[in-house]
């Protein structure tokens, strides 16, 4: 820290002067200017760590130079500014800025959000080390432009400590992993982090589990429970599937977005707590606001910063790196040594339109790890439907129990039989399709006396 460069553009001559004072006396190497052409000079001469930027100057204004800086490489800003407003702050955020301070100033403030930028410029430039080595941070696996610009926004995102942010995309395609990244960047990665599907309760339970209730509230509440907004305190809450919530909940949670307060069920008094909101969605909720299924000063107030993850179909380029990705981590949980992936099998990999997106790769690989006996996953190991077969077909005759009932032992063996048939004799397959274990199909042929065992 003592050795990072500083540029600051200031042109109050006074708080020029302090600012330059202070900093050289804290141990960072500053460059100052007074207007938008003498820092442009400074920041190609000096190629600043961070810089500190007055937004009204006599020459334009600082976020001119906020987007160039941003735009060419990894310096972090902060905006300074005598006429904040929510508007100015959220633009300046969008463009790029780490934080906003408004004038007048406390120092203590000037030097935490300076630490707090200077933790966040080492994070960007780890993501940087991450993306050089071909991957990408946190469970960002790919290659795609489209994700990088998704790990862009989110890297922006994360340094504003309270912004609220609205992650949308299909079911399966990694929201979580963007909430969960948001945390992790953000200078709340130290406190806790906290999920909830918003579908998974009725109202009331939600309630209850969301803002928590006080003892006797309702009739099983023997104690008091604080709630997962209070218990995210100096962290962050992600609230998934955030368009099942229903609209009196919703009035709640907006309230808790708007200034930070909340009531436990059948509390009386305002409780205050310091969380941050993440929420994503699968739904079109503007459609829902004209549905008027989702309010829409809600809707307005969680989409301050929307993310949006494309769907795989979009972004096929990702395909390998992930299926590769997936293969080294079932590797390791299921004790196997793939080292390859045939190109057959990639070429169908990459040709499926994946409409479960990551985590239909994610499960299909999971079961072509298990079922491969070799240091190689080949087309045969991938379900029946990449392969292009008839997965409608069921593997024996509609089936009717008529008086006389049914044989059993026989219904089995016909099953055993069917099933190595449609696996082209792969018994690992055939397991797969009886949801059996390629030990449980050895059994059942030595049983029947079918094959060689």
């Amino acid at each position: 820290m003592a050795d990072a460069r500083i540029l600051i553009l200031e042109d109050d001559a006074l708080l020029h002067a302090i600012l330059v004072e202070r900093l050289e006396r804290s141990g960072y190497e500053v460059a100052a200017a007074t207007t938008l052409a003498e820092a442009r000079a400074l920041a190609r001469e000096h190629g600043p760590d961070l810089a500190l930027l007055d937004v009204k100057l006599p020459d334009g204004e600082g976020t001119e130079l906020l987007e160039e800086l941003t735009g060419e490489g990894d310096v972090a800003c902060v905006m300074m500014t005598a006429h904040a407003t929510v508007e100015s702050a959220v633009e300046a955020l969008r463009l790029g800025a780490i934080d906003y301070l408004e004038k007048p100033f406390s120092f203590d403030r000037l030097d935490a959000t300076l630490a707090r930028t200077m933790e966040l410029t080492a994070l960007r430039r780890e993501v940087r080390e991450h993306r050089e080595r071909g991957g990408l941070p946190a469970g960002f696996v790919g290659e795609s432009d489209a994700m990088r610009e998704v790990v862009r926004l989110v890297e922006r995102v994360a340094s504003a400590g309270n912004t609220t942010v609205l992650v949308q995309g299909e079911t399966g395609t990694g929201k979580g992993v963007v909430a969960r990244l948001v945390h992790e960047l953000s200078k709340r990665s130290g406190g806790p982090y906290l999920a909830v599907t918003c579908s998974a309760l009725a109202e009331t339970l939600m309630e209850s589990e969301l803002f928590g209730h006080e003892k006797g509230a309702f009739t099983d509440a023997r104690t008091m429970k604080r709630g997962l907004v209070e218990l995210a305190e100096a962290g962050t809450l992600f609230l998934d599937e955030i368009g099942e919530l229903s609209l009196r909940l919703q009035s709640k949670l907006l309230q808790f977005i708007e200034d930070r307060t909340f009531r436990r069920v059948g509390g009386t008094r305002d409780l205050s707590v310091d969380a941050r909101i993440v929420a994503a969605t699968n739904r079109d909720l503007e459609a829902e606001v004209r549905a008027g299924n989702f309010r829409e000063d809600l809707y307005y107030r969680l989409s301050a910063f929307p993310v949006r993850i494309p769907p795989l179909r979009e972004r096929r380029s990702d395909v390998a790196a992930l299926a590769r990705h997936f293969v080294n981590t079932f590797n390791r949980e299921f004790g196997r040594q793939i080292r390859s992936i045939a190109p057959a099998t990639m070429e169908l990999l990459e040709r499926h339109g994946w409409p479960g997106n990551v985590r239909e790769l994610r499960n299909v690989i999971e079961r072509s790890v298990l079922l491969a006996d070799g240091p190689v996953l080949e087309a045969h190991m991938l379900p029946p439907e990449l392969r292009g077969q008839d997965t409608g077909r069921s593997l024996l005759p509609e089936l009717e129990l008529g008086p006389a009932g049914v044989d059993l032992e026989q219904l089995e063996r016909q099953l055993v039989e069917e099933a190595l048939r449609q696996a082209e004799g792969n018994r690992t397959e055939a397991g797969r399709l009886l949801g059996l274990s390629r030990h449980q199909v050895r059994n059942r042929l030595k049983k029947h006396g079918l094959g060689d065992e």
